[in-house]
């Protein structure tokens, strides 16, 4: 595992990443105290859709009603 200064870290980035994609793990140090860890992902994030639940249910019109006062009361409001 290597290790580099954040210096190094900041004017080889590219080069650093290329290591991770190939697996390897590199560590930042600031001066003798390592402080950061450079590592491969193993299996990306999968993308979220976000139109999951469209069509799944209805908002009712009431539902951006305000409150009745005893309810907010409830609320600490």
């Amino acid at each position: 595992m290597a290790t580099t200064t954040i210096h190094q870290a900041k004017t080889n980035l590219s080069k650093l990443i290329e290591r991770a994609e190939r697996g390897e793990e590199v560590l930042i140090a600031r001066g003798d105290k390592v402080v950061a860890k450079l590592v491969p992902i193993r299996h990306a994030p999968r993308h979220r859709r976000l139109d999951v639940l469209k069509g799944k249910f209805v908002v009712p019109p009431e539902f951006f009603e305000p409150l009745p006062e005893e309810e907010l009361k409830l609320w600490g409001h």
